[in-house]
């Protein structure tokens, strides 16, 4: 073994749920994690996706995990077929399991639905027996992950980190201004679909800043609902100020946050990433949030936004009324955007946090190893004692 600030990790992905899910969690946190001194290999993904990362099939022997001879295994989604492979290695190699949880949808498309049923009934039991400790990656996570049976006090919430380089305020962005939009704005990001509470957002706009000339809104996605939504604004008199961006490029999206006036997220049951709320963060954007657990710590009350109950038109009237009439209370709530950001989501931040995490459960690991071996230990010695007492006594 390696000395106790150094570790040997293995880090296990599954390729489909890597490349389905973004990626871009698992190779960060190896690249953070090896700067900070520890030899990580990465399994499971194609070559150079995570550092020093090689394919490795799940249902071989896992001679690669093997030989590497980690201190510590990691796995992304414990009910994958990542999960079950690094349950297999962790158990081989007497070291402890820990998985990282991006939390699934209740929903999910059909695979995502299917992976989860065949984890479950598999190996879903095993590996949540194995399993000493789970960083999930917001409070919808640990929710999700709670009810998929893990153990509530093996459970710690880590955030995503984020790129605060790239998402930072003080960025400028022309995209409104090509599609006729100008003045201040109200930016939406999550699709146009049903289940997502843009009626009572169309409704709160058309019965509070919709009507003047200096406020726009931003539509930056794009979605089956797009025409009827297009349509409900214009029967509710606002259709000159509701501006269809369509789904915006990577590169502009910084732009576009730093430059907007606010940011509104009226959720829904079917919100499952709040990736979006977290990089408005970091550009120091404002945040009108439903009330929900994806978006729980990353915007406080009164500090860098408002949290707002879904689907009520008249609270969702009377917060975009109060972010609006007061461009100090928004400026004060920039503020507290990115400094929460620099605070919660930098890699530097995280990369400790998980560090001191793995640490602790190698330790805690070693010392429930030596608890166990010493009443075998006792039990051998009393077996001795007894076996020369009976040679005296023959003598």
């Amino acid at each position: 073994m390696t000395t106790p600030n150094s570790l040997r990790i293995a880090l296990i992905v599954d390729p489909f749920t890597l490349r389905m899910k973004g990626g871009d969690h698992a190779p960060v946190l190896s690249a953070e994690l090896l700067g900070r001194g520890h030899q990580v290999r990465g399994f499971g993904a194609p070559p150079g996706v995570i550092p020093r990362s090689r394919m490795e099939s799940m249902g071989k022997d896992g001679l690669g995990v093997l030989a590497f001879r980690p201190d510590i295994v990691i796995v992304y989604d414990a009910l994958s077929p990542a999960g079950w492979h690094g349950m297999r290695c962790a158990k081989k190699l007497g070291v402890p399991l820990v998985a990282v949880e991006e939390g699934f949808s209740s929903r999910g498309s059909f695979i995502e639905r299917r992976l989860r049923t065949v984890g479950e009934t598999l190996w879903g039991r095993a590996v949540r027996r194995e399993i000493v400790r789970v960083l999930a990656l917001d409070h919808f996570a640990r929710a999700e992950t709670i009810r998929r049976g893990f153990d509530p006090k093996k459970i710690e919430v880590v955030p995503r980190g984020l790129d605060l380089e790239h998402f930072r305020p003080g960025l400028t962005s022309r995209l409104p201004e090509r599609h006729g939009a100008t003045g201040l704005s109200l930016l939406y990001q999550s699709p146009i679909e049903e289940g997502y509470h843009i009626d009572t957002l169309l409704r709160a706009f058309a019965a509070t800043v919709g009507q003047r000339e200096d406020w726009a809104l931003l539509l930056a996605s794009d979605g089956a609902m797009r025409g009827a939504y297009l349509a409900q604004a214009s029967r509710l008199g606002i259709g000159s100020r509701v501006h269809w961006l369509g789904k915006v490029r990577k590169e502009e999206l910084p732009g576009l946050m730093s430059a907007s006036t606010l940011m509104v997220a009226p959720g829904g049951d079917r919100v499952v990433d709040g990736i979006k709320v977290r990089r408005a963060m970091a550009c120091g954007l404002p945040v009108l949030a439903a009330d929900l657990p994806r978006f729980q710590g990353a915007v406080v009350d009164q500090f860098n936004g408002l949290v707002l109950p879904p689907g009520d038109v008249a609270a969702w009237s009377d917060g975009i009324r109060l972010a609006a009439g007061s461009p100090k209370r928004r400026e004060t709530w920039r503020q507290n955007a990115r400094q929460m950001a620099e605070e919660q989501l930098a890699w530097s931040n995280i990369g400790a946090q998980v560090e001191d995490l793995l640490l602790a459960c190698v330790k805690e690991h070693a010392a429930r190893a030596l608890d166990s071996a010493k009443p075998a230990r006792r039990s051998e010695g009393a077996e001795a004692s007894k076996a020369s007492k009976e040679r005296l006594q023959e003598g």
